[in-house]
């Protein structure tokens, strides 16, 4: 594979596989080329854990959140995490912050999605402010900090990510972040969302990726996904704005009306084949250096449909050393 990027991540942790037993999975990510480890959460692991373990397992890897709720920890307690991971490895960790969705923050965690623009925004200012030992005591749109000192400041200050889908975020995560991270979107919708960031700003995007030549099973696989999130309020704004509507206003009637199986079924396989990367391995490489092609500068593969054993050898043969 040509090396588009210096950079070429991987999503961890790896699903089936106790967290204790991830350092072989993570050595062999290393050896084959992926420079880069991306947690995330939702409802699985938080997001510091596993990149805690990596951090020691992969020394030489950088390490990166996309992301972490804005909502669901404190402003002081949020700051103490980042400053932990930067203490830990210090110049490899980048955090990404973003809303998050009404269902993590809301449904799951009890706390209202209250202006979650100027949430993210409030966070971001305050933590730049606060990684640097700052005493904070002022009152932000949506909380109020008083008193607060970072105990332990990080010697190398980590680059703080915004989690964006359309043009107000996308433009927040390069006005007042180190730059996106972008999810659920095709290689040619990143030539639509980039632009909003600017230039010299990174752009990380978590691309699924199921590598399989039977066509079938992939779309099958990749449509539950895509319903999962798609009718997702904020996911579902972001692919209107992409302008699929037509494509997908059958699943979102579907969906509305409770037929969960009608609303998978009327995905159709163009907009599987664009938003999952399926198909030989190579083919996948190919496939994912086109999101670079158009402004990704870190990809950051999800590798899923998969059992642990083929989700291994996916890893392997996905890897920027598997095309050298």
């Amino acid at each position: 594979m040509t090396d588009h990027t210096a950079r070429y991540g991987v999503t961890i942790p790896f699903d089936g596989v106790p967290l204790h037993e991830q350092r072989a999975w993570i050595e062999e990510a290393a050896a084959a080329g992926y420079t880069d480890l991306w947690s995330s959460e939702a409802g699985g692991t938080d997001g510091f854990t596993p990149l805690a373990l990596a951090s020691q397992w992969a020394p030489d890897a950088r390490l990166g959140i996309a992301i972490v709720p804005a909502f669901t920890r404190g402003p002081a307690l949020t700051a103490m995490s980042v400053a932990a991971m930067a203490e830990t490895a210090p110049g490899r960790f980048a955090f990404g912050i973003g809303t998050s969705s009404d269902v993590i923050v809301e449904r799951w965690n009890g706390i209202p999605f209250d202006e979650p623009y100027k949430r993210v925004r409030d966070m971001v200012r305050f933590l730049r402010r606060a990684l640097t030992g700052e005493k904070i005591d002022e009152k932000y749109d949506t909380f109020t900090v008083r008193g607060f000192r970072l105990g332990r400041v990080p010697e190398v200050q980590p680059p703080i990510l915004v989690g964006a889908l359309r043009p107000g975020m996308l433009r927040l995560a390069g006005r007042e972040g180190d730059g996106a991270i972008i999810n659920w979107l095709s290689a040619d919708d990143v030539k639509q969302v980039v632009p909003h960031v600017g230039e010299g700003k990174e752009v990380v995007a978590r691309i699924f990726v199921l590598p399989t030549d039977d066509d079938g099973t992939a779309r099958a696989i990749g449509r539950h996904a895509i319903a999962a999130y798609l009718n997702v309020p904020v996911y579902r704004a972001f692919h209107e704005w992409l302008g699929r509507t037509p494509q997908l206003q059958g699943m979102w009637d579907a969906w509305s009306a409770g037929d969960r199986k009608a609303a998978v079924a009327a995905i159709p396989d163009e907009v599987v084949d664009q938003l999952i990367v399926h198909g030989s391995p190579e083919a996948c490489r190919d496939h994912v250096a086109r999101y670079m092609a158009n402004g990704v500068t870190t990809p950051a593969l999800a590798i899923i449909g998969t059992d642990p054993a083929a989700t291994r050898e996916a890893l392997t043969a996905l890897g920027p050393n598997a095309g050298a």
